[in-house]
């Protein structure tokens, strides 16, 4: 009796200046093929097969690393986030501030898609609404390392002293930060 192989659920993406097919295992476990407009759907189901062993090792492997994906939030509940943010970002900033002394010109709360936070050159500090959505001692941290960045715009040791200021376990903490990955799609 012959078994019949189970196909592979892909998406396809056609690419018009294309020249190869592209097959792209995404964290979430889909396999995502990208080929020029004028392969057929027949070379692109036989390319699979022969690819189908290292398929579906990636794909297992993607699946079994995947991390779970937060719902997506509606427009009101990111609004009241953001509101909460602000109202815990400048309460620990005063807080902070007492140790530090510095000055900044605007706070913002943004849905900024790959960082916690930022310090531009101007004196502006901008947070991610999902810093209030962080544990307390996560929160600080990241709140801490960018007023620190007022008085140091860079990583250097005399950054690094001054976030250990307040936040004597920063290497800990910064370590604990990477596993709250932002999850932002």
């Amino acid at each position: 009796m012959d078994s019949v192989e189970k196909p592979i659920a892909y998406t396809l993406r056609r690419k018009r200046f294309s020249r190869v097919l592209r097959f792209a295992i995404h964290q979430d476990g889909r396999l995502v093929v990208t080929a020029p407009v004028l392969i057929g759907k027949r070379m692109i189901e036989k390319m699979i097969h022969e690819k189908r062993e290292w398929i579906l090792e990636k794909l297992t492997v993607a699946r079994k690393n995947a991390k779970p994906v937060a719902p997506k939030r509606t427009r009101k509940e990111i609004a009241d986030d953001k509101d909460r943010a602000l109202e815990l970002i400048q309460s620990r900033i005063e807080h902070f501030n007492l140790v530090y002394r510095l000055s900044w010109k605007r706070i913002a709360i943004r849905n900024q898609k790959t960082r916690w936070g930022s310090c531009s050159g101007k004196g502006n500090l901008n947070f991610n609404y999902k810093v209030a959505l962080l544990p307390p001692h996560l929160a600080d941290y990241i709140i801490v390392h960018e007023l620190c960045h007022l008085a140091q715009m860079n990583h250097s040791k005399k950054f690094w002293d001054l976030v250990a200021q307040t936040i004597p376990d920063w290497r800990d903490r910064r370590k604990e930060i990477r596993e709250h990955e932002i999850r932002l799609r």
